[in-house]
């Protein structure tokens, strides 16, 4: 089986396009159309619908994408194995990641990772919580950081980064620098994020414990993730909860502000996440050990690598 063949089909699956899945690859778009025309050729079906306006897979072409991403994992597993009998720290690190610490904490850990081990190519893949955790899952994703557990047998989640979710609210809102009643959060207009986002989920999770259900908030909107949400409070359209890493700087530099609602504490850890059946590689591993140490009284600690030995400089 050609694998460049079913890396076109998955990036035109993940994308749904043939110019972004090119564009993804590092490829001409007519060389993803041929990689895709000869692998149906193969396989003797369709595996795309090109009739619709969005690119989108035939019920065949969703069974070869989920083999596809196994045989693409274990190829990628394949080549780890390979790199980690050289010398020194090389090879291509993609890191799954949710919002908060996707847009945030990330991208400068990367960048000194990178700089640490200059051998070493990073990638940065950001989405909410549990469409990062199904890659994992599928093993389009070696590990992922996200905000929020899952319960599977096939998932291991390890604590990376302590995170507090705050609500935000614009300066001249009546919230602001207040705490707040249960009672008086019902009844306030709520922008939430998208299904899936670890925000949402942990704030629901602790909100259905004091026995207030998502359908006896008052949302007004359902904004995707935490930029959008936010940018919807600026505009004056409600209120939203937000991990804080994500509202740090506008609340520093007071262009927003913050509340706290009584009774409730949303407070919440970062996990990298793992497929279970996958071992990790000394690159995940290299970098998940730079990471903590980097990022020093923030940084959850596992029992598993707290002795580990590393190396690194905090990042500001």
């Amino acid at each position: 089986m050609d694998t460049k063949q079913l890396a076109a089909l998955v990036a035109v699956v993940d994308r749904s396009s043939f110019s972004q899945a090119a564009e993804q690859l590092g490829v001409t778009q007519p060389a993803v159309s041929l990689a895709i025309r000869s692998l149906e050729k193969r396989l003797g079906c369709q595996l795309i619908d090109r009739s619709g306006r969005v690119v989108e897979p035939t019920e065949a072409g969703q069974v070869a994408y989920r083999h596809a991403q196994r045989i693409l994992g274990a190829e990628r597993d394949l080549f780890h194995s390979l790199e980690e009998e050289g010398d020194g720290l090389h090879g291509h690190l993609i890191v799954g990641a949710s919002t908060g610490p996707g847009e945030r904490i990330l991208p400068a850990l990367l960048g000194a990772f990178h700089k640490e081990y200059p051998e070493v190519l990073v990638s940065l893949r950001v989405d909410d919580t549990e469409t990062i955790v199904d890659r994992v899952l599928d093993r389009q994703l070696e590990f992922g950081i996200v905000g929020a557990e899952r319960a599977h047998r096939s998932l291991v989640f390890e604590p990376f980064l302590r995170d507090e979710v705050v609500l935000v609210v614009t300066n001249d809102h009546p919230f602001a620098g207040r705490q707040i009643t249960v009672e008086e959060l019902v009844h306030e207009p709520l922008v939430v994020q998208q299904e899936g986002a670890g925000v949402r989920t942990v704030v629901e999770r602790e909100l259905r414990a004091h026995g207030i259900r998502a359908r006896d908030l008052n949302v007004v909107a359902e904004l995707g993730l935490q930029e959008s949400a936010k940018s919807a409070v600026e505009a004056g359209l409600g209120v939203t909860f937000l991990s804080r890493l994500a509202v740090e700087r506008e609340l520093e530099e007071g262009r927003l502000s913050s509340a706290t609602v009584k009774g409730l504490e949303p407070g919440r850890l970062f996990y990298a996440v793992r497929n279970a059946s996958r071992p990790q590689s000394r690159l995940v591993v290299s970098f998940l050990d730079f990471a903590r140490t980097t990022l020093g009284e923030r940084a959850v600690f596992p029992e598993a690598t707290r002795d580990r030995p590393v190396r690194g400089s905090r990042v500001g």
